[in-house]
């Protein structure tokens, strides 16, 4: 076989072994403990203390700076924490004055640039980590890492020769090869296009859960936590802020910016009475917040639009008239000037081409899609 160029025929689509076919591991519990790291005056870590559940995968979601990465450092051994400790099962793998080199930690490593030898073959790559077997064995075991990903037929090809999907496979598999009970995961799909993402997140995680390893992983993408984790721990300067499930997180936000950060939203000013929101587009509810000043963020699907008919108008309907309409795909963003408003409001509608700019139109909210903020909270 030509080893320079791609043999002709060669399959390009995306084709993942059968599931089910991962050999399975024995999960680990990781703990960080007051976990604090600076990065000269900058502190990238401020006192974290994280529990995290054998065979769970949980996503650190963050902007950049927002210290998810050095967390996953820190787990790595790639870097000791300034203060704190990590553990391992109950094992002291980090700490000041101690750190466990990261070959020696039985932790698997999956990175955003897939950091494959380009001088090495596919199988060569995926048996890179499996030096404790013998060379029988640790080919047989580096194949079935290739079949279940779906690569074992380009096990004597090169990097080069491979889509960026197909690396990012190479990469899985050689992460999965040695069977870790923790795998941590940096920004693993940010390089792929979106389509091609999508497939191979889903397949990894597949494989995760058929391996019932313990999965770490950093993005700062909030779709793709939601879709991949058990418990998602939001972090913004160096702290953990909100920790809980994806719904959690969306409909429960800790405070204005993540909500934001979850969610496209329009922003009204209100007034809390009595556990009440009074706005320009209407009074909603405001269940344990205190009276004063508040900000409301209005989801963008959750404004609905209907256009002025002989019907009554829906219950608490603002009359609005529509500006901009612009076709998304799936869905279309249309701009509409609603009664008591200096700014128009923006909504995602589906099924829209009834609503053409000028369209007189009656404006409501869905409950479920309005977050309220005390003032004091931002």
């Amino acid at each position: 076989m030509n080893q320079t160029t791609r043999p002709s025929g060669l399959k390009t689509a995306l084709s993942w072994g059968r599931r089910g076919t991962a050999g399975a591991t024995i999960a680990r519990e990781m703990r960080f403990e007051n976990i604090s790291h600076l990065y000269g005056p900058t502190r990238a870590l401020d006192d974290i203390n994280l529990t995290i559940a054998s065979g769970e995968i949980v996503c650190l979601l963050g902007q950049s700076g927002s210290g998810k990465t050095t967390l996953l450092r820190i787990a790595a051994g790639i870097e000791a924490p300034q203060s704190g400790r990590f553990f391992v099962d109950g094992q002291e793998f980090g700490a000041p004055d101690r750190l466990v080199p990261p070959e020696k930690r039985g932790i698997g490593l999956m990175f955003q640039d897939f950091a494959l030898f380009p001088h090495l073959t596919v199988l060569k790559n995926v048996m890179f980590g499996l030096t404790a077997l013998s060379s029988s064995i640790a080919r047989s075991e580096a194949l079935l890492a290739l079949e279940r990903v779906g690569l074992a037929q380009h096990a004597n090809l090169y990097p080069h020769h491979l889509s960026g999907g197909e690396q990012q496979r190479v990469a899985l598999a050689r992460s999965i090869a040695p069977r870790p009970g923790i795998l941590l995961m940096d920004e693993p799909f940010s390089g792929l296009d979106q389509r091609l993402r999508d497939s191979v997140r889903d397949e990894t995680i597949a494989i995760l859960r058929e391996m019932r390893a313990t999965c770490l992983m950093v993005t700062h993408d909030p779709e793709e936590a939601m879709r991949v984790a058990d418990r998602i721990l939001l972090m913004k300067h160096g702290q953990i802020v909100q920790d809980g499930t994806a719904r959690e997180l969306y409909y429960q936000p800790v405070d204005l910016a993540s909500a934001r950060f979850f969610s496209e939203v329009n922003m009204l000013e209100g007034e809390i009475v009595d556990e009440a929101v009074i706005t320009p587009v209407g009074t909603f509810a405001a269940e344990g917040k205190s009276n004063g000043a508040a900000s409301v963020c209005i989801r963008f699907q959750g404004v609905n639009i209907t256009p002025i008919t002989n019907q009554s108008a829906p219950n608490g309907a603002k009359l609005g008239r529509v500006l901009r309409r612009r076709f998304l795909g799936e869905v279309d963003l249309v701009d509409t000037a609603v009664e008591g408003l200096d700014d128009p409001l923006q909504a995602r509608i589906r099924n829209a081409d009834n609503l053409k700019p000028g369209t007189e139109v009656f404006v409501s909210f869905d409950p479920r899609d309005i977050l309220v903020f005390e003032k004091e909270e931002l």
